[in-house]
């Protein structure tokens, strides 16, 4: 089969499409899986660059985390899913590649609705705002939502969540454009964090000295005393990302005065459980959402897996808005 492979780490100029092994053997509780489309992630741009190796068991040459396609087989135990079902997913890793192997519970079935391709930019992304937000965060109804770089694939995932759940929601990005494009998707008040990161004398005034309720931050580093100032007494901190650092300043006074919750959180290293119990929560609170259409996939641009060097720089440009999938 067919696979996005790096032959060296370090550049995405490494990266070609090899023939691979298909997986030669199904275990009992597993769904060979035909992938028609894949998600790129922040985290593929890390593994190429030999920064962010997937888990034991997966190769750490084939990225991807994301994947939309057909089964193809199904194990002996396996009774919920039939050769020819339209799934979606993640997984740790190898899901750019024509044939993914993995456990049963990790799938979700498509909505009539999304094509494949649209289908591969749901799970990463949707999964893990969901998770962060409702999850870890338990945010109300009527509560306040505060997303850094709104602009990504998780932060339109979760301002998508955030305005179904009837949430005003707050944003930072350093481009201005993505604030008013994420307008379109009901964003309440954009911040511009292009000049500097003191948002927290904004958010005091948009929520007339309040704070904000929950943080979906995925940036962290300098970030952090920000987010602290920025939070309502008994708000929650959910910390996703570290693409500005992982090293900050800790006031614990704060912390202690505000009675704050802070919540790190990942998927990728999650055990098959954990991440059963996301997805199966995904499918049952998200997808009706996908369905109906009240929320959508945020796809940005989509390039043929052989073009998958332009894919990979676009990524890394922080020039995309949504996400970026590879086609099969």
């Amino acid at each position: 089969m067919k696979a996005v492979y790096i032959a060296e780490f370090g550049s995405e100029d490494n990266l070609k499409i090899q023939e691979v092994d298909e997986p030669c053997e199904i275990g009992a509780s597993d769904v060979l899986v035909r992938v028609r489309a894949a998600g790129l992630n922040r985290a593929d741009l890390l593994q190429v660059r030999g920064l962010y190796p997937p888990p034991a068991g997966y190769s750490p040459n084939i990225p991807g985390l994301e994947f939309a396609g057909e089964v193809a087989a199904v194990g002996d135990n396996v009774s919920e899913w039939q050769i020819g079902d339209r799934v979606f997913g993640i997984t740790a890793g190898e899901a750019q590649a024509e044939y993914l192997t993995i456990d049963s519970s990790l799938l979700v079935r498509i909505p009539e609705n999304l094509s494949f391709t649209e289908a591969a930019a749901v799970p990463e992304a949707l999964i893990t705002a969901h998770d962060a937000i409702f999850t870890r965060g338990s945010l109300k109804q009527g509560e306040t939502l505060l997303i850094h770089a709104v602009g990504s694939g998780v932060g339109l995932a979760g301002l998508q969540l955030g305005k179904a759940n009837g949430s005003m929601v707050i944003g930072t990005s350093r481009t201005a454009d993505k604030l008013d494009r994420c307008a379109e998707y009901g964003l309440d008040h954009g911040i511009s964090t292009a000049d500097g990161i003191a948002f927290a004398k904004q958010i005091g005034e948009v929520t007339g000295g309040k704070g904000v309720d929950v943080i979906l931050d995925l940036v962290g580093g300098a970030y952090f005393p920000q987010n602290l100032a920025s939070l309502s007494v008994k708000g929650r901190l959910i910390l996703v990302g570290l693409t500005a650092g992982r090293t900050a300043e800790f006031d614990m006074g704060m912390a202690l005065q505000k009675r704050l919750t802070i919540t790190g959180t990942v998927l990728r290293g999650r055990t098959t459980a954990e991440k059963a119990e996301a997805t199966q929560k995904f499918a049952d609170e998200v997808v009706p959402l996908l369905a109906s259409g009240k929320i959508r996939p945020n796809l940005d641009r989509v390039f043929a897996a052989e073009d998958l060097i332009s894919a990979y720089k676009y990524l890394g440009s922080n020039e995309s808005f949504g996400k970026v999938v590879l086609e099969f």
